[in-house]
């Protein structure tokens, strides 16, 4: 009995009780408890990125990836966002996929100024409706009595 005990012990003992992820903006290892949300993972390694202010613009992860390092012709294990991690086992390794890799400088400062001019030209096309309805019913008696007077 007691044998069995120690041989459990040794088992839970060889086998970690987290999960690491390396991401590959710091080259930082963050740990995770088995069962944690991608999403939540991915929300604090970008925090922690962001807080520790390494350079003024770090690049945050996008998803995390489980991939064979060495291993080209294997396809990674990409998780979602309420996918939990999952440890592979010893080939395996879990790492963050940066979100600006696909997107260029160029389009990404073109990106405000297009939503910027889209929530200029709401706010004028608002206030011209607010001002048309104004004035129809500032004027609306004086038609009710024209229309009222001249039938």
């Amino acid at each position: 009995m007691a044998e069995k005990q120690e041989q459990e012990d040794s088992k839970n003992e060889s086998k970690p009780s987290f999960i690491e992820v390396v991401c590959k903006s710091s080259g930082k290892v963050r740990r995770f408890a088995p069962g944690t949300d991608a999403a939540f993972a991915v929300s604090l390694i970008n925090k922690k990125l962001l807080l520790d202010g390494v350079s003024s613009r770090p690049q945050l992860a996008s998803h995390i990836e489980a991939v064979k390092p060495g291993n080209d012709s294997e396809e990674p294990i990409s998780f979602g966002p309420t996918a939990p991690l999952v440890n592979y086992g010893p080939p395996w390794v879990l790492h963050t996929v940066d979100s600006e890799g696909s997107r260029s400088a160029e389009t990404e400062s073109k990106l405000p100024l297009l939503y910027i001019a889209k929530i200029v030209l709401a706010l004028l096309i608002v206030f011209a409706i607010g001002t048309i309805l104004m004035l129809f019913l500032e004027n609306l008696p004086a038609l009710l009595l024209y229309i009222q007077y001249n039938m």
